[in-house]
């Protein structure tokens, strides 16, 4: 299949041909064709899959054919809400970039900066509106932003825009809207809450799920290495000076995680930079164009903070704290091993990690391979213990919740 067979208008073909696409991506070919037919959508899709265009190509299309040539870029005709500055910046320009053939205006809002040259953007009017959560309600507020003319509401990275705490927010966004509008629901995994928030906005959405597909397409190497969580930053010396080389992203739990850890490699003399949620929007930019240029070739973040940061040619992911969320492992080793490229997801596992192990194999159908020969090895009691300890705690939840419900059972009858 190609971008023509989507039947996209020829500016925007014109335009994804500059920009060097081929064929559309598995989720492009399953999402474009129902937003173009108005639908609302779900889509569970990790980074690297190609997203932003399944949502972005379709919407400028829909807009440019209601364009009014003199009304251009006066009312905001489609919304998308981001949890990150990072992840908004990063729509903003590829929205521009595929529109660069079109009328339509894009512009991006979100805090951390002066707001006034946003307002002298808004002022003049766009067509589409990027944002985060808060910026978007304070210049809303202002009334510098009106929401009445929305058609198209996309929400991307629905779990971490409510893990990050916005779905009063979120809400509150989508009611400024009319009510007669296009959603378009992206995230990477879909959790209770996020199936909540769409049950309860949502006009019997299209789901697309495309995590499971793209994982098992990628080349990507994967190793897990059972250690003390003591030991763990000396493994990760051991493996960076031995063995893991190139551009290395480390995956911590905490901000406070990914501050130790940096000084103590900057100590032993490696080149580190790192994003978490206390960074300025400065240094986290800073921070993500040496990363990228490759004046250093480790970058230690969070989750939320590297969520929808595109970066390509991605040599080795280290978990250095596995995920509790399987699909989050999913979402992280995806970001190496991209569009041909070969990868490596290295994974470190305490004693009190070992369920995670489990849940994450269970979710990608497949054994990781256990890496034994390393100098901080875990006691296979230890880890016996720990794996009986888990069990035990399993079956005594289940049996609680069997006497809850047997007990539930007695109140109805």
């Amino acid at each position: 299949m190609s971008f023509k067979d989507l039947q996209l208008i020829d500016p925007l073909l014109k335009a994804i041909e500059e920009q060097g696409y081929k064929t559309p991506t598995l989720v492009q070919k399953k999402t474009i064709p129902f937003v173009l037919a108005g639908k609302d959508v779900i889509t569970s899709a990790q980074t690297g899959t190609g997203k932003t265009a399944a949502f972005a190509l379709p919407i400028l299309q829909l807009l440019s054919n209601k364009q009014d040539p003199t009304k251009r870029g006066k009312t905001i005709k489609a919304l998308i809400v981001s949890p990150t500055r990072e992840l908004a910046l990063q729509i903003g320009n590829n929205f521009n970039a595929y529109a660069r053939h079109t009328n339509l205006r894009t512009t991006v809002i979100f805090g951390g900066t002066p707001i006034e040259p946003q307002i002298d953007v808004l002022t003049k009017g766009v067509d589409v509106l990027v944002a985060t959560p808060g910026r978007l309600i304070d210049l809303q507020k202002q009334e510098v932003v009106n929401l009445d003319q929305v058609e198209i509401l996309v929400l991307d990275e629905a779990d971490l825009m409510l893990d990050m705490g916005f779905i009063d927010d979120v809400k509150h966004i989508e009611s400024l809207c009319p009510k007669q509008k296009q959603i378009l629901l992206f995230s990477a995994t879909i959790p209770y809450k996020v199936e909540q928030l769409a049950n309860t906005i949502l006009n019997n959405p299209e789901r697309i799920e495309i995590t499971q597909s793209l994982f098992a397409a990628n080349p990507i190497g994967q190793v897990l290495y059972y250690v003390p969580k003591r030991n763990k930053i000396e493994l990760c010396l051991h493996l960076l000076r031995n063995e893991i080389k190139g551009s290395i992203l480390i995956f911590r739990r905490t901000k406070f995680g990914v501050d130790k850890l940096e000084q103590t490699l900057i100590k032993n003399e490696f080149q580190v930079e790192t994003l978490h949620g206390d960074k300025s929007q400065t240094d986290r930019q800073t921070a993500l164009k040496k990363f990228k240029s490759g004046q250093v070739n480790i970058l230690i973040a969070t989750d939320v903070a590297a969520r929808g940061i595109d970066i390509n040619e991605l040599d080795a992911v280290i978990n250095f704290d596995l995920p509790n969320i399987p699909e989050t492992y999913v979402h992280r080793i995806g970001r190496t091993g991209r569009a041909g490229n070969s990868g490596m997801s290295y994974s470190f596992c305490g004693a009190d990690e070992i369920t995670y192990v489990q849940t994450i194999q269970q979710l990608i159908q497949t054994q990781i391979p256990v890496e034994e020969n390393h100098p901080y090895p875990l006691d296979p009691n230890t880890k016996s213990i720990s794996h009986k300890s888990n069990q035990t705690d399993s079956k005594n939840k289940k049996g609680r919740k069997s006497a809850a419900s047997r007990k539930n059972k007695k109140r109805w009858y």
